[in-house]
């Protein structure tokens, strides 16, 4: 039998019992919640980075959204509210697209 101890997708219960398998599950406390997105973002980001096909990336940066989609409702608000500080902060910082790597900074 295995032993998962992670956090899971909504309805991934009722698709083991729909393979005739009976998970066990518990809710967890606002901080473990958190706790276990951070755990999450970072197994998706490592599936994402070790993704070879477009298909595989895009599955994966979708799961990247999706953790970043309950951590907005965790704080209350939407993906279109975060996208509205994101543009603000592209217009007046940059984006990254144009691939600057900062080395250092002299002073004058």
């Amino acid at each position: 039998m295995p032993t998962y101890n992670k956090l899971i997708r909504n309805k991934i219960p009722q698709i083991i019992k729909a393979n005739g398998k009976t998970p066990t599950t518990r809710t967890l406390s606002e901080e473990e919640y958190i706790k276990e997105i951070c755990k999450k973002t970072e197994e998706e980001l490592i599936e994402y980075l070790e993704a070879k096909t477009k298909p595989d990336k895009l599955e994966e940066l979708s799961d990247l959204l999706e953790l970043i989609n309950a951590l907005a409702e965790h704080e209350g608000t939407t993906l279109e509210e975060i996208n509205n500080i994101r543009e603000k902060k592209a217009e007046e910082r940059g984006g990254f697209s144009d691939r600057v790597f900062l080395i250092e900074v002299n002073d004058n």
